[in-house]
């Protein structure tokens, strides 16, 4: 179970742990000082800036993927601050520019529209050029940054005599929740494609998808990757995980509102959504653990878990209990920080869950925000 009471949790709540976020950072800051590079906060994974005055003790900076983010992460964090967009509108480049300390472009049509601008600011970030590796790794197409044909990075053949003066870093991502084995073959890549342009920069970044706090991940070689790299081209070394900050943090409590189906399996509608709260359940898709539950069929009572959303497709999946679910109940969802809070919809009018904060070592739970009607709305015109 989880250490905190669930009889003071009003659901539905994402409730995260902050001795289980600052252990992961502490392995973080273990990787940045022996393997020389610095660790950004990748927001699009967590976004959780009630904790940022934690965070910012061990991670260098956030990584952004546009205005906004940027906007977060300089108000909120108050350290480095490196964006990065498929493609920036010029008003964006212009609140960008002062705040961010790298702004890498995403093709070279983009590089060569924004030249002119930073290289006549009084203050302006160090430019860098996004490439794709080309070495596709990720089993699901909607989260592969390396798939054929995908939008995201410049490809070696398009860099064969294009003018690349001014630039100063490469930036390629290429993992989702992968190992250091794999980065081992996309650093290879890299190195073998884009040898002339490594050769002129001054950082590289190695993007995030790098699942460096999840229970087996070999970080030790990840510490040989990045120094060896680090050393060999004589670069600054960034990598910006977002899934790592926040992995197994965080929980989802939920309440069982109703029981519904009196043939098959019946469906135990919760006061939660999938695609509102939860949605990589579904575009994943993958299936969240619950404390206390097992597969179909290992207990004795099956059911359905459902949302409060009117969408058919609703349904989280199909979970097994020792004993019948009572209305009332409450239901915890493990590893419920990364890629939810950011992720959310109003959908439905769907009340938004709280975002409470635990301290073991006070034993308190904080409500640090509770939403309402006035949230829904102002959303809206």
């Amino acid at each position: 179970m989880t250490k905190f009471d669930l009889a003071q949790v009003s659901t539905p709540a994402f409730v995260v742990d902050l001795s289980l976020l600052k252990k992961n950072l502490e392995l973080l800051d273990q990787v940045q000082r022996e393997a020389g590079c610095k660790v950004l906060l990748a927001l699009k994974g967590f976004a959780m800036f009630s904790t940022f005055p934690l965070v910012r003790q061990y991670l260098n900076g956030c990584c952004a993927s546009g205005l906004n983010e940027a906007l977060l992460a300089h108000e909120e964090f108050g350290k480095q601050v490196h964006v990065y967009s498929p493609a920036f509108k010029d008003e964006e480049m212009r609140q960008i520019m002062p705040i961010a300390d790298h702004v890498s472009f995403n093709s070279l049509r983009q590089w060569q529209k924004f030249r002119p601008v930073l290289q006549a600011a009084a203050k302006a970030p160090s430019p860098g050029l996004r490439v794709n590796p080309e070495v596709s790794t990720v089993e699901v197409a909607l989260y592969d940054p390396c798939s054929p044909g995908c939008r995201l990075g410049v490809r070696a053949a398009e860099l064969e005599g294009a003018d690349l003066s001014g630039l100063e870093g490469l930036h390629f991502h290429a993992l989702c929740e992968q190992g250091a084995d794999v980065l081992e073959k996309v650093l290879e890549a890299v190195e073998k494609n884009f040898a002339p342009f490594l050769a002129q920069v001054k950082w590289v970044n190695m993007g995030g998808g790098h699942h460096i706090t999840k229970p087996g991940y070999d970080v030790t070689r990840l510490v040989r990757l990045v120094k060896n790299f680090r050393e060999r081209h004589g670069v600054e070394v960034y990598l910006e995980p977002g899934e790592a900050i926040g992995l197994n943090t965080g929980y989802l409590v939920t309440s069982v509102l109703d029981i519904v189906g009196s043939q098959g399996t019946p469906t135990a509608i919760l006061d939660i959504s999938a695609t509102c709260h939860m949605p990589d359940v579904l575009e994943m898709p993958y299936r969240p653990f619950i404390i206390g539950s097992g597969k179909p069929g290992e207990y004795a009572h099956t059911y359905k878990l459902g949302g409060t959303s009117c969408l058919a497709g609703d349904v989280i999946g199909e979970y097994s209990f020792p004993e019948p679910l009572e209305l009332g109940q409450k239901l915890v969802f493990t590893d419920m920080a990364h890629y939810t809070m950011v992720k959310t919809t109003t959908f439905n009018g769907v009340p938004h869950p709280d975002i409470v904060t635990y301290d073991p070592a006070t034993a308190e739970l904080r409500v640090v925000r509770r939403f309402g009607y006035e949230d829904f709305r102002n959303k809206l015109s």
